[in-house]
């Protein structure tokens, strides 16, 4: 069990895993399953530019924040209902931690927007917190959480992820009963969605969104350029602005390996259609499918995150990260955000389910210890060190996340 202040709470907190189920480009974006670019070359990870001027950009923004925060919001609710469902007390419902921006009480429960946004929590009274001196709550109130049976207590913690869990589903079945699923058809050739300044598909003239003609594949034109390092390739591009493809010539950069690279963004080229299910039964099914496929994709990512922890550790995103991501799924496709919001449930979901101190496998975790110790609870003393050091923890490394992406984001770097 969480401790704060001697509250025990159930906190979430936003993370992403350095391989995320899908990638941000407009030529992924429409489509329920989209394909996984290759970008070359990559020696530094980029986040998504954040535009600073264009209401557009603004609005893509307030849109990918406001999906994190109803994402964040289902999982603290998770915990409320489960807890109010049992007629458990509950203290606080917080969104973010640190200072209080802005409050209001309703039956007994304080309600809360705070400054830091790193995920939220659920705090329950405890009858030997100062705070509750004067509030009558006797130690062995039934209705304290903490003097429930292990089961109740087991259920308010798995609420959140469950709630989590539920409504990713819910987003790809309304996803599928809306819009349709979307079935893509190769077209020729390879897209280009973006060209790396400086790089020398750049300098040869190519742009983003030109197709390369006799390309016979994304891995066939990849293989290619890595075996020609500093030597020149023939590129037939077709361009929308063009009457007719033209050729281009690149050499590509000699990498680190002894490679090739020229600095381009590659995707298949392909068109997307939606066909809408047949009845509810299909849209069912298909949504259940992409369920499967992308809690797998997340599990995925968050085993190659700890095996490779050395490698990939600097390639976990914090929350702003996930706002400048859900911010060109924004831009890119409005349907997009569907595929958005169900990975972000998913990954919160996931992430909580780890047994860390101040998430809810640590909670269950420690729950855990007191059924195999056949009910007898650890001292309050010890688990509240544990809890609390798990909370300072997360809180130094959801900073460190918010500060390192922010001055990853194109448009911050362009000030500094």
């Amino acid at each position: 069990m969480i401790h704060l202040s001697y509250h025990p709470l159930y906190s979430s907190f936003p993370l992403l895993p350095s391989k995320f189920p899908f990638t941000p480009s407009p030529s992924t974006l429409p489509t329920l399953k989209p394909p996984h670019p290759l970008l070359l070359p990559s020696t530094r990870r980029r986040c998504p530019s954040v535009p600073s001027a264009d209401l557009a950009g603004a609005q893509s923004v307030a849109e990918a924040a406001s999906v994190l925060a109803a994402i964040i919001i289902v999982h603290e609710s998770g915990h409320f209902f489960a807890a109010s469902f049992l007629g458990i007390r509950i203290a606080k419902f917080a969104i973010g931690f640190g200072p209080t921006l802005a409050r209001f009480s309703s039956a007994g429960v304080e309600f809360s927007l705070r400054a830091f946004p790193l995920g939220g929590y659920v705090a329950f009274p405890d009858a030997d917190d100062p705070e509750f001196s004067d509030s009558g709550i006797a130690s062995d109130d039934p209705d304290l959480l903490r003097n429930r049976p292990l089961p109740h207590r087991v259920l308010v913690v798995s609420a959140g992820v469950a709630a989590n869990l539920l409504f990713a589903y819910l987003v790809l079945l309304s996803q599928c009963l809306f819009l349709g699923t979307a079935v893509r058809q190769l077209l020729p050739g390879v897209l280009v969605p973006e060209v790396r300044p400086q790089s020398p598909a750049a300098v040869a003239g190519l742009l983003p969104g030109d197709i390369i003609l006799d390309a016979p594949s994304v891995y066939g034109l990849v293989d290619l350029i890595k075996a020609s390092p500093a030597k020149p390739i023939s590129l037939n591009i077709a361009r929308k602005t063009l009457p007719d493809p033209v050729i281009i010539n690149v050499v590509p950069d000699t990498d680190s390996d002894g490679t090739g690279r020229i600095g381009v963004q590659l995707s298949p080229n392909f068109t997307i259609t939606r066909i809408p299910p047949a009845n509810i039964s299909e849209a069912i099914r298909i949504s259940g499918r992409e369920f499967l496929s992308l809690s797998a994709s997340i599990l995925d990512g968050l085993k190659e995150t700890f095996v490779n922890f050395s490698k990939s550790a600097g390639k976990v995103s914090g929350p702003v990260a996930i706002i400048a991501a859900g911010a060109e799924v924004a831009r890119s496709s409005s349907d997009g955000l569907f595929q958005f919001a169900a990975v972000i449930n998913l990954n919160l979901a996931a992430i909580n389910l780890l047994p860390l101190p101040a998430l809810d496998g640590g909670t269950l975790a420690l729950l855990l210890v007191e059924a195999a110790r056949g009910g007898r609870k650890l001292p309050r003393e010890v688990e509240q060190r544990i809890t609390s050091s798990g909370i300072l923890v997360v809180l130094m490394l959801g900073l460190i996340l918010i500060v390192r992406d922010t001055l990853n984001l194109d448009f911050v770097k362009e000030i500094l």
